[in-house]
């Protein structure tokens, strides 16, 4: 059975609910699936689709191990423990996948989606708005306090101005002076005049042009290796590459002719470098659900700067199929009787959330 290449993939620990142990492998995320494959083995133990996820956590196991916990369709719990290079990479980059396969799925997964209920889509719709109107009302505040330090700056300004024209008024005509002011300084005045008039429009029309965005799109971002990647955005302008938080902070900004390379690694993952002589590099890595969206921009604008790897080459001819099955199979399946709520050797924990149950081992 052919299986689909993942896009990224973590060592890490799943808990067998049967056998009630922990079992090492890899944990991969795909096009359309979530699959954990035994070291041992080399079987897949759990696989699901990314649209019968319900819920995703960062919960702890017998109070001291940190895990990941997947909420499936029918109430099945999954546990991922001992990941790498931490839980919080894994959580980040699993959830930006599944948020944007449930609000924007695309026609290359529509086909191998399970159908959507009416109940779902009115969700998705009401989830999209939702987000929607978080982004506009951050970009909205990020704008007032723009004005608000421009008001500032524009009145700072205005009054050094005052101080300004005021000491030019004395040195242009001194006391002893009975003719008003210099000849030569009214026409270096007209001159300096025109020119500061024409560069301001020459300025403003480039300004304009070269700041105008093209496209934006939700990224998990990380600056160099795989322990800090983090939600975020890449906004393609014009003349520049940017690189913002979920709070529209700008974090990097590349100007055109900085860039020296852009790596494409899979149709998901792309990275940014920018070279230097006798300092490290700046290199920055963008994980995205709507990456293609981007890339046809990115080839356009950076044709000869852009690279594509093997492994892209082999995830483009690989066709999107399920990773162990159709419907996705569990470690429980062949059993006598199908489970549906994990049977866990259990510690009561009482949290703010209220009364919740976690394997002990």
């Amino acid at each position: 059975m052919s299986r689909d290449v993942p896009i990224h993939s973590w060592p890490g620990s799943y808990y067998i609910n049967n056998e009630k142990r922990w079992e090492s492998g890899t944990l991969s995320l795909s096009r359309t699936m979530v699959c954990f494959v035994s070291s041992l083995s080399k079987n897949c133990l759990i696989s699901f689709r990314l649209s019968c996820i319900i819920e995703i956590k960062m919960e702890s196991s017998s109070f001291i191990f940190s895990t990941l916990t997947v909420l499936e369709e029918g109430n099945v719990k999954h546990w991922f423990g001992s990941l790498k290079p931490n839980r919080v990479v894994v959580y980040n980059v699993l959830e930006h996948f599944w948020r944007e396969r449930l609000l924007s799925p695309t026609s290359e997964a529509q086909g191998a989606e399970c159908q959507i209920s009416k109940g779902r889509e009115l969700i998705n719709l009401v989830t999209g708005a939702q987000r929607r109107l978080e982004d506009t009302g951050r970009v909205l505040s990020h704008q007032g306090e723009q004005f608000d330090n421009m008001m500032q700056g524009l009145e700072k300004i205005d009054s050094d101005l005052g101080v300004a024209d005021k000491l030019l008024s004395e040195l242009e005509s001194p006391p002893w002076w009975p003719f008003g002011k210099f000849p030569w300084k009214a026409q270096q005045e007209a001159k300096a005049e025109d020119a500061a008039r024409a560069a301001a429009v020459l300025s403003a029309g480039k300004g304009s042009s070269r700041n105008k965005v093209i496209t934006s799109i939700p990224a998990v971002v990380s600056k160099g290796g795989d322990s800090d990647l983090k939600p975020g955005c890449l906004l393609v302008l014009v003349s520049s590459l940017e690189v913002r938080d979920t709070n529209c902070q700008l974090l990097h900004k590349f100007e055109r002719n900085e860039i020296d390379e852009i790596r494409v690694c899979n149709p998901y993952e792309i990275t940014v470098r920018q070279r230097f002589i006798g300092k490290p590099d700046i290199c920055y890595r963008f994980l995205s659900a709507k990456m293609p969206e981007a890339l046809s921009v990115l080839e356009m604008q950076y044709k000869k700067k852009v690279e594509f790897t093997s492994e892209y080459t082999t995830f483009k001819a690989t066709p999107c199929s399920s990773v162990c099955g159709k419907e996705g199979t569990h470690w429980r399946e062949g059993k006598n009787s199908q489970v549906n709520l994990c049977v866990l050797p259990m510690l009561i924990l009482h949290v703010t959330t209220g009364w919740q149950q976690r394997p002990y081992f």
